[in-house]
């Protein structure tokens, strides 16, 4: 049987795998990628044997910082990010909540200063395994379930 790569290899990027397959435009929607110019793969319900289907994205020639990498944790921890050089992974980085969560997450209490004034949403993570976060000025809590991207 012959094998085929279901998406096209990179020369020089950053590859964002094995996304749960109902993630991957949010993800897209994270790192803003709708607002880049380079060439962008995007490859959702293929085939993986540990998740039955995944999602993929390939940017060419863009390497995140950081804080733009943790923010895909919100909608998908588990993801492996390749820095990709000359047409092999350079490197692999994991992708950790940070501690604070900044102006990405809207927060769900209607009466949070938030929500009434112009300013940004800070969150504390006080669960990074299960996703759950605090805002920090009106306390609530905030499952993963109930996350709301601004």
């Amino acid at each position: 049987m012959r094998k085929e790569l279901q998406v096209a290899a990179l020369e020089n990027g950053t590859a964002i795998d094995h996304i749960p397959s109902d993630k991957v435009f949010d993800v897209v929607s994270l790192l803003q990628l709708d607002r880049l110019s380079n060439p962008i793969t995007i490859g959702g319900n293929l085939e993986s044997k540990k998740m039955g289907t995944k999602g993929i994205i390939k940017i060419a020639n863009k390497f995140f910082e950081e804080e733009e990498i943790n923010r895909i944790a919100l909608v998908a921890p588990n993801v492996n990010l390749n820095i990709i050089r000359d047409y092999e992974v350079a490197e692999k980085k994991d992708v950790t909540l940070p501690d604070t969560i900044i102006d990405i997450v809207k927060c769900n209490n209607p009466k949070c200063i938030t929500n009434n004034e112009p300013m940004k949403t800070r969150f504390h993570v006080i669960d990074k395994e299960k996703v759950e976060l605090q805002c920090h000025y009106c306390e609530i809590k905030i499952g993963k379930e109930n996350i709301v991207l601004k």
